[in-house]
This record gives C-alpha cells, structure tokens and sequence, in this order.
C-alpha cells in the first residue's frame, strides 16, 4: 500500500478517537493502582455497562443530541453506583489481604457482570445495534481543512471533543482541589494519609467513582463510534486500555492519557498499512516489551522500596 497524505491524516484522525476512548478507561486502571496497588480487571466491565445504560436512555429518548447528553450522564451515574458497590463489598474486605487475593478477585466480579448481564431478561446474550445520533448517520457537518486533507466525521469530533473535556476536567480536579490533594497524600502513603485526619476509606471510594465515571463515559462514547454492544463488549477494549495503562506508566494520570493516544494511534495505523489482522498482537506486544525494557512506563517513576 502506498503511502498517502490524505490517508495518512484521516487514520491519523481515526486513531485519535479510539486512543481518547482507550485513555479514558485507561485513567481508572491507573488511578486505583496508584492508591490501592489494585489492577481493577472488572474495569472494562464496567465500561460496558456504561454502554447499556446509554443504550436503555437513548431507546427512551429517541438518539436525539439531548438524548446523547442523557445517555452519557445516565452512564455515568449507573457505573459511579456500580463502582461503589464493587469497591465496598468486594475489594474493601480485601484491602490487608495478598494482592493475589485481590487480583482473582477482580478476575471474579469481571466474570459476575458479564454472565449477569447476559441472563437479565431485558439485556440477554445477544449483540444489540446502538442507536446513533442523525446527524452522526448523516454526517452534516463533515468538515475538511485544507483541500480535503483532513476529513472528520460528526462522530469522530463528539468522541474526540468529549474525551478531551473530561481529561481537563480530570486533570483539574486532581491538581485543583482538596480531594484531589487527598488523593495524591494516600497515593504517596496511604498509613502517613491517614494519621494526618485524611478518610481514607472515603478518598479510596472516590477514586473507584471517578474511575467508573469516565469508563461510562467511554463506553457510551465506544457504542456510538462502534454501535454494536454485547456482554462481552468490554474484555478487549479494557485489555487495550490497560496496556496503554502499562505503556504510559501504570499509576501516573497524565501516562494514562498519553499510553491511551499512542496505542490508538499505533492501532489504526498498524490496520491501515499493514493489516488488521496484526493490529490486537501488535497492541499486546507493547506490553511485553514495556514489561522488559521499561517496566515503570514512559512517564511512569521507579519507586525505592525499602527492606
């Protein structure tokens, strides 16, 4: 295949909107490691049923722009109360336990949602279409700057404009207020945390929260870019996830975001020149070589443990 500007910058478009969604679900893996040391494999579970609460809300609204805002809050609502009931019956028990306990643990409640899902009456085992907005369908406001280089869909500017506010939005609310500050004392030390007044307990619940917030918001945001959901929709995208977790530096936000991009990037491109077919081993194949040449992630920090 020859190269071509034009493809080139509309796979490059492409791989920006995936590697937003991938970065989104990529931020809950990394935030509870960074305060639990915990890799929460239920978490693209929870993504998917992000998905299926804005499926329900848009078969109730008709896939309307208002419908779509509905959707996303209603996702994110449903997985922010699915994450507490998660965190407090599931992994709070565990806290002081081996990590392995936790880690089959998560493997569990993974397993729990999918079959759940797929033997409730109103959702099923089947794959369902997800409704798409009209002027999605449509593709109205298809813009192209210069000459049609740059091509980009109403779907792909929805994804990519949503993915972008909820990372600052994130970003802020780490870095700008008192329960982000609290966030990064019990990352740092979760014992000193606690004797200095901090509630540990309630700052670990919020982090599972805003991590299950913005996996409802990808998965709504993965539906509508790919309208097919199933109960199993969220094994791949949130093993893709986790590898850009691992690639940009489990533990660190802005790695998250980061691993999330490159590994969209590196996927659509691997599709577009080389074959699809090469794309899902390549991605895994990332993670191992991370794991051998650069375990803490490309923003990651090594940490000293002391003996």
């Amino acid at each position: 295949m020859g190269f071509h500007i034009d493809t080139f910058l509309k796979q490059l478009v492409n791989g920006l909107s995936l590697g937003g969604i991938y970065a989104l679900i990529a931020l809950g893996y990394t935030m509870v490691y960074g305060i639990v040391k915990l890799i929460n494999f239920a978490h693209g579970d929870v993504m998917m049923v992000g998905a299926y609460a804005g499926y329900f809300v848009l078969r109730a609204t008709g896939p309307t722009p208002t419908g779509f805002c509905l959707a996303l809050f209603a996702a994110m609502i449903v997985c922010a109360l699915l994450s507490l009931v998660i965190e407090r019956c599931a992994y709070r028990p565990l806290r002081n336990a081996p990590r392995l306990n936790s880690l089959i643990t998560a493997i569990a409640v993974e397993l729990i949602l999918q079959n759940l899902m797929r033997v409730l009456p109103f959702v099923g085992p089947n794959s369902r279409p997800f409704p798409t907005l009209p002027i999605v369908t449509w593709k109205l406001s298809t813009a192209k700057y210069p000459d049609g280089l740059i091509s980009i869909s109403n779907i792909q500017l929805i994804v990519i404009v949503s993915c972008v506010i909820l990372m600052l939005l994130l970003n802020v609310l780490i870095n700008y207020t008192k329960t982000g500050k609290a966030m990064q004392a019990v990352s740092y030390d979760l014992g000193a945390a606690s004797l200095m007044g901090i509630n540990v307990n309630r700052i670990i619940a919020i982090t599972f929260v805003i991590g299950s917030v913005l996996a409802g918001a990808g998965g709504v945001l993965y539906a509508t870019a790919y309208p097919q959901i199933e109960p199993t929709m969220g094994y791949i995208p949130g093993l893709k996830a986790f590898v850009a977790a691992v690639l940009g530096g489990i533990g660190s936000v802005p790695g998250a975001m980061l691993g999330g991009v490159l590994l969209g990037v590196l996927e659509t491109l691997v599709k577009a020149y080389v074959s699809s077919q090469y794309a899902d081993a390549i991605s895994y194949s990332i993670l191992i070589l991370m794991l051998l040449v650069k375990p803490a992630g490309l923003l990651g920090k090594k940490r000293v443990v002391k003996v």
